[in-house]
Parts: C-alpha cells; structure tokens; sequence
C-alpha cells in the first residue's frame, strides 16, 4: 500500500526522533503489540471514531466498550466479552499497550496530565493503513522497530546477531538490550525486559528471513509468521492468508465455515482492496468501460457461499462500477447468479492489477496466492504447476478452464 510500501512511513518516521535515552519510555512497544492484535485495534479505533468530531480525545476503555470491538474481539481472539468486569486487567492491557506504541510512533497524541491516558488522532491515513491487514501491520512494526533501535544506538548489536546467527550472539544482544532497557527506563526485571525483547527481535528475524528467539533461547529455526502473531494457536492457520512463498500443496485448505472471523477478515478484505484500487487506479474499474465511472463496488470473482475459504483474499476481489457488477457479473441483479464468461473476463483483469502491483511493488498481492485462488475457484490443481510470475500461462490456463 502507498502509505506503507512507498516513502510516505519512511519520511513519517524519519521526521521524529524515538530515542529511548531520551523518552526514557520502556513502553514504545510491549507483549500485546504483535501485528494481528495493533491491526484490530487500529480497526477497532477507526470504528469507534466514525461520524465523531475530529480531534476527540477518547480513553482505551471507550475503545474497548464499543459494542463494533466487543463483537470482533470475542469472535477473533476469544476472549470474555470486553464488559465483563472480571477481564477488565487483561482489557486494559491487550488495548492500552498498541496504543501506547501508537501515540510513541506519532500515530495517536497522548496526554496523561490528569493522572489518565487521554488519546486523540494525529494520523488517520496510517491508522487506517496499519487497521486494513496483518501484514500491513507487520511492516509498519519492523520499519518503526528498525527507526527506535537506531535512534537508540542499539541496532549494532542485533546487526551482529543478524550476521553471526549463533547463541554467543545471541546471548550478547539479549543481555544487552535487557541492560540497556533496565538503565533507561522504569523497567528494571529481566523476565518484563526479555518478553519485550521477543516483540523486538522477532519481527526484524522474519523480515529478513533469519533466527529468532524461542523459548529464551536461539530458536532453532527460521522465525516464521504464525511466531509473530498474538493468536498464534487458533484457527488462524487455516483461515489466515497463505504465507508469501508457501505452496498450494503446503496450504490445507479449509472446510467452507460461517465463522465470524472469515467475515471480518473479507471485510477488511474489501474495504483494502477498494483503497488500493483509489490510490493506484483513480478508484476506476479494473475492467476497462470506456468510460470514467467510478467502481464503488467489489466483486468476489469466485462467491463467498461456495468459495468461504478465498473469500477473504485480494486475488480474488475485483473493483467494479454498479453496473459492471450488478448486469454482468450477476445477470439482472441476482446474486445467487454468475456469468461464467464475465468471471472469466473478472479473472483475466485481476490478473493484469496483480501483475502491476507486484512489478511495482505496491499492495499486498501474491502470484502463489493468485494460484491457489485459481485452483480453488476452478477445482483443479493445474495452476500450482505454474512457474513463478508466468502471468501468460496464468491466462492461458483460465481460457482452457
């Protein structure tokens, strides 16, 4: 996305200086910081802030009363509803903490004069951006991870790590980063310091394709994207976008479900791909009219009824204009109905978009997402055997389908 992938967050954190000698804040990230849990929160603000004057000032329990947030964080990670007087501790944590990290990035404006946090927006269009999908969430973690670490003068140190990828290395950077949090904030344990360690190491580890930690310890493999995430156990797994790079074979496809999660993940889906497509489209249809309509609408190329287990994936969204989508897409208007031949069109096009986005760099798509979209849509298992980024024989194969 633009304001993630492009300079936008660069200069964003560029222009601030996060350096903890300073701030002397231990709280500029934290256990419950992990890209799924900031990605929900920032949602769950959103939500909240809809149709409210700009520049409210809001508390995190505002946040987690709204009944939009008590609906989405029982169905997604639960949890004991929100309003229940007994998780009020763990509540005031799993939401406080991102949005600490928000207002220490910048992102939200904090003032705790009265003895009380007090939150107001400062960036909408990075709140919205980190609110739209995990991994969006994920890269604004490891570039605003990267920019505290250097304006700390500690990078150096998880650089050797980096480059060594040994347990001497290993033991250096946690004893130094441990040490170093103890001596410039209020945190003075080691056991809170290396919880917070792992939110630090971790997402830089996955970014770069390398160790972690695990356990305490070195892990003993590659950090891995379900390690990063706060619901790293449920059925996320199986629900979640396949992982960059993981094939069609090594992605268990899961039973068509109701569940609630599928829901919101398609419709943070839609509401993604309808950005992307007016920040890098002009909001006009991916199949070209003739004309400048705007496409308000997006199509699921294969139907969320048949297909729940694509229904949350970009590869398989289409923006379109009303009557692109309404007479063609689904002849007469009905939507228990779809044109087999437009499908085809729908396909071929969302081929184009992913295409550019990819060659260009911008967006969240996939070619081994787009594949195993395909294969599902189609039944078959022809498109996995595609070598990578042959976006000729990806239309080949959808004209023999």
């Amino acid at each position: 996305m633009k304001l993630i992938d492009g300079t936008y967050l660069d200069d964003f954190l560029n222009s601030r200086d996060y350096d903890i000698r300073k701030t002397h804040n231990g709280r500029w990230i934290d256990q419950k910081c992990t890209p799924d849990v900031l990605s929900i929160i920032a949602d769950c603000i959103l939500e909240y802030l809809l149709g409210k004057e700009p520049g409210i000032i809001f508390k995190s329990v505002d946040i987690w009363l709204n009944d939009y947030t008590v609906q989405n964080v029982l169905d997604i990670f639960k949890k004991p509803s929100p309003k229940d007087q007994a998780a009020r501790n763990e509540y005031d944590k799993f939401f406080q903490q991102p949005m600490e990290l928000l207002s220490y990035a910048g992102i939200l404006k904090k003032d705790n004069s009265t003895g009380r946090n007090f939150y107001s927006l400062l960036d909408k269009d990075l709140l919205e951006a980190i609110s739209l999908s995990e991994r969006n969430a994920l890269k604004f973690l490891t570039k605003y991870i990267t920019k505290v670490l250097v304006d700390s003068d500690i990078y150096h140190i998880f650089e050797d790590f980096f480059r060594f990828q040994n347990q001497e290395h290993y033991t250096i950077l946690k004893n130094g980063f441990t040490n170093f949090t103890k001596i410039n904030t209020p945190i003075n344990g080691d056991i809170e310091s290396w919880r917070i360690f792992i939110k630090v190491i971790n997402p830089l580890a996955y970014s770069k394709n390398l160790l972690g930690t695990e356990r305490g310890r070195i892990s003993k493999d590659l950090v891995t994207y379900d390690m990063l995430m706060y619901n790293r156990d449920n059925f996320r797994d199986t629900y979640q976008r396949k992982p960059k790079g993981i094939t069609r074979k090594m992605h268990d496809v899961p039973t068509p479900s109701k569940s609630k999660y599928i829901e919101y993940l398609t419709a943070k889906a839609m509401k993604f791909v309808k950005l992307l497509n007016r920040d890098y489209n002009f909001g006009l249809s991916e199949i070209y009219s003739g004309d400048l309509e705007l496409a308000t609408e997006v199509h699921h190329i294969f139907p969320r009824p048949s297909h729940p287990e694509i229904a949350y994936f970009l590869e398989n969204l289409i923006n379109l204009t009303p009557n692109q989508h309404r007479n063609h897409a689904h002849p007469n208007g009905d939507y228990g109905r779809v044109d087999k031949e437009y499908q085809r069109i729908c396909l071929i096009a969302k081929v184009g978009t992913i295409k550019q986005a990819i060659e260009e760099n911008w967006g969240d798509y996939d070619f081994n997402n787009l594949l195993f979209v395909a294969n599902i849509g189609y039944g078959t298992d022809v498109f996995s055997k595609i070598k990578p980024h042959d976006y000729d024989r990806v239309i080949h194969q959808i004209n023999l389908a």
